[in-house]
């Protein structure tokens, strides 16, 4: 169920009940967009958050007709099943990672996976970008094996080294520079993930299939 509140005079924020009902809702917004001339016609922007979704009206158009655009439950049940296919994802990045990461062996005891388990089960299932945040060209990853949702370092680093791979919750992520940060960190990788010289400057757009690759 998608929870409306009005967002200012062009906006509506959907509250949903977590992070994969937020990528079945903008999976359902976009299949729509291609499909009718209802979300085309009056959505001029999409902001996924960790369990919301802004939906931003085109110049002149109401928050009535927006409200229109809102996915029902069989639009978010069929969003649900092609994302279990990934069919409806933007594009797919994969991701070379070395693995290794300081945490890696923390991780393996956490879960009761041997470190090569742990890193097997990275890299074979497929992760959706739910959301941006925390840092320009940071994505928040859901949808992988669910056998490593491991919680947070009870301390973070003050310093994360650009690139690492790390593991939060159900969460996946890559730092795109050096910041503080609690993630557990399993590997570390030299793909760009914010670049303004890049068009989009983010490696990492909402929606997205990542596959994670050991090197």
């Amino acid at each position: 169920m998608i929870r409306v509140h009005p967002y200012g005079d062009r906006g509506l924020l959907l509250e949903l009940a977590d992070a994969a009902e937020v990528v079945a809702c903008v999976d359902a917004l976009r299949t729509a967009a291609t499909s009718t001339d209802v979300a085309a016609d009056v959505v001029a922007d999409i902001v996924p958050g960790a369990c919301t979704v802004l939906l931003v009206a085109r110049d002149g158009v109401g928050l009535d007709r927006l409200r229109d655009a809102v996915p029902d439950a069989e639009a978010l049940t069929a969003a649900r099943a092609r994302g279990a296919e990934h069919a409806d994802a933007p594009t797919e990045v994969r991701i070379p990672v070395h693995y290794g990461g300081p945490d890696l062996a923390e991780v393996a005891a956490a879960t009761g996976l041997s470190e090569d388990a742990v890193v097997h089960a990275h890299t074979a299932t497929p992760w959706r970008v739910a959301f941006g945040g925390f840092a320009p060209g940071f994505a928040y990853l859901v949808g992988g094996d669910p056998r490593l949702a491991v919680p947070r370092r009870p301390t973070p680093r003050p310093s994360v080294p650009p690139g690492s791979v790390g593991l939060a919750g159900g969460f996946s992520g890559v730092y795109p520079r050096s910041s503080p940060g609690g993630w557990q960190l399993i590997g570390r990788t030299d793909a760009v993930l914010w670049d303004t010289d890049r068009e989009p400057p983010a490696l990492l757009g909402a929606g997205a299939v990542v596959r994670f690759e050991a090197r």
